[in-house]
């Protein structure tokens, strides 16, 4: 039975994760909408961190 309660708590951690990052995304959004000069800035760094990354 441990495996049960085990897989649960997995399932619960998922759900809380996936909470967490749906709420991040949304502060992430308000705080475009808030400052688009901070976001457009932060956009453009993002962008040059993926052209420079290497695989």
């Amino acid at each position: 039975m441990p495996e049960r309660e085990e897989r649960e708590t997995d399932a619960e951690r998922r759900r809380r994760r996936a909470q967490f990052l749906h709420e991040l995304a949304e502060a992430r959004e308000l705080r475009a909408r808030v400052t688009p000069r901070r976001a457009r800035a932060a956009r453009m760094r993002q962008a040059m961190r993926m052209r420079t990354f290497r695989w």
